[in-house]
């Protein structure tokens, strides 16, 4: 459990990332492909009945005792919290209610984080466009790990301390990386979630936050769900940077596992991107892809050849500020 990984540097490389070309190579065979595009009309009533059962789980354990207040948070509630972010990433693309009411989708996200306990969708709005439009980009791209996270996070141990605290560094890290102004929507965010937080509180007590907030926390740090953060970007394979998942694990997280096709067409819905698959098949089926995502957390502590460095970076000729 001691011996350290192979790789003490990213992958650095001198291209652009592979989703602009094979989007217009896409769009050009199969132009069908752009009806896709737009919003979902059941993503708001999906939502929406996955919030209401959260609350009506604050209800049902604030009787519980500490020990089954915990089981039932990694279990079940951590595992609707975890496939609520994923709701907030989809609802980033403004897929809810359309590009002409961006506003709503904001606001929408926000009723979104209510069972996650803590103000998170306006932030990740914030970092999740450069996400896209400058993968990979050294300063820019806060998904990547910092130096000091693959030169520290280095053992099958420490790799596993890693996952676990996978929440708290996705929440630092952009302070670190690439700070940006806090903004009016933030602020909202915050005040939103903690006047719920309250209420709820209020009328139930203190178990009913801890189930939420210690389900976001347990379930986005060493979960099975939570192998789609590393499935996604880290470099299983030399020069692949991008990775889908097709299994059952998608029918919880809004297809999130459909990831290269989500890189490659970020204004499709979750839902309708089996749809791209299916119809550019020839431009998938032979990429490399994920089978587990329990395999791929088990791959990244024990493989030696992968850890946070893992990574592919790329320099972006522009300003940070841009």
């Amino acid at each position: 459990m001691g011996k350290a990984v192979g790789r003490w540097d990213f992958e650095w490389v001198y291209n652009e990332q592979p989703h602009t070309w094979r989007r217009k190579e896409i769009l050009a065979k199969y132009p069908e492909i752009k009806s896709l595009m737009g919003h979902d009309p059941q993503l708001k009533w999906v939502v929406s009945g996955m919030v209401l059962t959260q609350l009506l789980a604050c209800y049902m354990v604030h009787d519980l005792s500490w020990k089954w207040l915990l089981f039932w948070a990694y279990a079940f509630g951590g595992c609707i919290n975890h496939s609520l972010t994923l709701a907030i990433h989809d609802i980033s693309h403004n897929v809810a209610f359309g590009t002409k009411r961006a506003l709503w989708n904001r606001l929408f996200a926000m009723f979104a984080n209510l069972p996650i306990g803590l103000p998170y969708s306006a932030s990740f709005k914030k970092y999740h466009i450069d996400h896209h439009r400058y993968l990979g980009g050294d300063g820019l791209d806060v998904d990547i790990p910092t130096d000091l996270e693959g030169w520290f996070f280095c053992t099958p141990a420490r790799k596993v301390v890693w996952l676990f605290l996978q929440p708290l560094f996705y929440a630092l890290r952009p302070l670190v990386v690439n700070p940006k102004p806090v903004t009016r929507l933030e602020m909202l965010n915050a005040v939103v979630q903690f006047v719920v937080d309250i209420i709820i509180y209020y009328f139930w007590g203190l178990k009913p936050i801890v189930y939420l907030i210690s389900g976001s926390i347990l379930c986005m740090g060493l979960h099975p769900i939570s192998g789609h953060f590393i499935a996604e970007h880290y470099m299983f394979m030399k020069g692949h940077e991008t990775y889908s998942y097709y299994g059952p694990l998608n029918l919880i997280t809004f297809n999130v596992g459909y990831h290269m096709e989500h890189h490659d067409f970020p204004s499709i819905p979750g839902s309708k991107l089996p749809e791209v698959k299916r119809i550019a098949a020839e431009y998938y089926d032979s990429l490399p892809q994920h089978t587990s995502w329990m395999r791929v957390l088990w791959d990244f502590v024990f493989d030696d050849a992968i850890g946070p460095y893992a990574r592919i970076k790329r320099q972006y000729k522009l300003d940070k500020k841009e």
